[in-house]
């Protein structure tokens, strides 16, 4: 997937070059392709192509684990019971593990990077998200980029998606769309590097936590299930 020329700086963002359509951007001066741009980018081919994940973040720089997140959060969304979750909570997990620990750049084993979803599924998810991103593009711009590239608060936001994707992965019912939505936010954030976005989504995402995780239990018991099967792994 090549990133659209707005994106490499190019060309600002924006129909009218002398200051229409998004100008947000230029305002703050930024010549980077929006989500839709990008996501209009990579399912145009051959719908029967598959999108590698170790593909989706190329030439993305410091919103590629924005387009990670956002491509590992799509197989919550499937309507089966207990598929998304098992599929997409181990991939957001991985994500958000990167973020905690500081790694600049996305890492996939490759197993995983090798693997993705067909470009014709890629565009069904774009089409059904259209009318919400024309309305996202409204109100976002690249602001309080330090909640985003600061070590402290990238640690934090991994932390908050790991403890989402965990929350995912385990069979509450009817859950995962609300997840789903959650990481989402998360990744539009990161996409359109908001800090004003990333603040609602830490809030969001911790009182997730919270009303899901430890009220519920959930992470509680999956916490002790883990440490359990570590010490008879070790032991």
């Amino acid at each position: 997937m090549t990133p659209p020329a707005a994106d490499r700086g190019d060309a600002p963002r924006g129909d009218d070059p002398r200051g229409g359509g998004d100008g947000s951007r230029r305002r703050h001066g930024a010549h980077e392709a929006g989500t839709r741009a990008l996501l209009d980018a990579i399912v145009a081919g051959d719908p029967g192509e598959q999108v590698r994940f170790g593909d989706v973040f190329n030439g993305l720089g410091n919103r590629s684990f924005g387009m990670l997140l956002f491509v590992s959060t799509l197989p919550a969304f499937i309507p089966i019971p207990g598929v998304g979750g098992a599929v997409s909570g181990p991939l957001v997990i991985l994500v958000g593990l990167q973020l905690l620990i500081g790694l600049r750049r996305p890492w996939l084993p490759g197993f995983i990077a090798r693997r993705g979803p067909h470009r014709s599924a890629l565009g069904k998810f774009r089409n059904l998200l259209a009318p919400w991103l024309t309305r996202l593009e409204r109100f976002v711009s690249p602001r309080l980029t330090a909640l985003l590239d600061h070590r402290a608060a990238s640690a934090f936001t991994g932390l908050l998606v790991v403890l989402v994707g965990v929350l995912l992965s385990l069979p509450i019912p009817f859950t995962n769309f609300l997840f789903g939505a959650l990481l989402l936010l998360f990744a539009f954030a990161l996409l359109e590097r908001d800090g004003k976005l990333m603040l609602i989504a830490w809030a969001a995402g911790a009182a997730a936590v919270v009303v899901f995780g430890i009220l519920s239990g959930s992470l509680v018991q999956a916490a002790a299930e883990w440490i359990a099967l570590a010490r008879d792994k070790l032991g």
